[in-house]
């Protein structure tokens, strides 16, 4: 395989020691919003990162159209590529290349797909990896995925030897590799699961997944698709019932620790969060920018 041409080094996107600072923050939306929603321009500051979904075939032209959007709106397109759900690896490469090509796309996020039986060859992420497929189309930034209240679909045990093949991948082919967590309500726990991942010897980066504001019934909805359960048993326990969660829940709960933790422990991975707008995107706009996690002069972070 043609080796990347840029390093595996991470470049700290905040001052962890400055004990106002927050910690950098990215967003995710569907294709379709990412196409039709008027109020996309101007709304994010410069060069933020925004993962665009992969939701199934159907959505491929309109992923395609999302990330060149993106793009023309002044931000980083970050595609989704969901690898169980690739039937035909031909048109997918084709797919990838489109991207490349026409939306400048030079960073993708690489998850399993949600789906019990690949549709294709791929069974998991490092097989996509190991074609050679990003580093041919110069994507050289690669995030996968991290589970801090693990996956239904292998052990704790099995997720660390997933991560540190995808380790060694980056280490031998000069990929800028990442880990992007499921969301979670926790912040504790996943900061400390961020923190223990150098004592199994790897040190990618971590972005930390967060839901932003939304009702406490739309985040419960949202975790049992994503199926982080956990979370939902973290909520009650905090909140003595469901009836009393629903009175209302601030993200700023779990992102606190979060950045606490950083802060206090500024060699750990964590270097930045990961958003998802299940209360809507210029709700959640308004907070990062209102909490000071985005402004002009720091661009929102890579």
């Amino acid at each position: 395989m043609t080796l990347f041409s840029l390093s595996n080094a991470a470049t700290p996107t905040v001052d962890r020691d400055a004990g106002s600072t927050r910690l950098a923050a990215s967003i995710e939306m569907s294709p379709r919003q990412a196409v039709e929603f008027a109020d996309l321009p101007g709304l994010f500051p410069p060069g933020v990162r925004v993962y665009v979904t992969d939701i199934g075939k159907n959505e491929r032209f309109t992923q395609v159209m999302a990330t060149r959007r993106v793009r023309d709106l002044g931000y980083k397109p970050v595609p989704h590529i969901a690898v169980r759900r690739i039937f035909d690896p031909v048109a997918f490469e084709n797919h990838v290349r489109t991207m490349a090509e026409e939306a400048g796309v030079r960073d993708v996020l690489i998850v399993g797909g949600g789906v019990d039986k690949p549709a294709g060859p791929f069974a998991g992420s490092i097989d996509l990896l190991e074609t050679g497929m990003f580093d041919k189309y110069g994507i050289s930034d690669i995030a996968i995925a991290g589970h801090p209240e693990g996956s239904p679909d292998f052990s704790e045990a099995e997720a660390i030897d997933i991560l540190k093949l995808k380790r060694d991948f980056g280490e031998r082919t000069g990929a800028r590799m990442r880990i992007v967590t499921q969301f979670g309500f926790d912040g504790r726990k996943f900061a400390e699961w961020a923190g223990g991942l150098s004592a199994h010897g790897i040190d990618l980066p971590v972005h930390i997944g967060v839901a932003g504001p939304a009702k406490l019934t739309t985040m419960v909805k949202y975790a049992a698709i994503c199926g982080v359960g956990n979370s939902v048993s973290f909520l009650k326990k905090r909140s003595g019932s469901l009836a009393t969660l629903m009175g209302g829940f601030s993200p700023d709960e779990v992102v606190e620790p979060i950045e606490a933790y950083a802060r206090s422990n500024p060699a750990s991975a964590i270097q930045q969060l990961h958003v998802f707008p299940f209360g809507g995107i210029k709700g959640t706009a308004a907070w990062l920018i209102e909490r000071g996690t985005w402004d002009d002069k720091r661009g929102g972070g890579a």
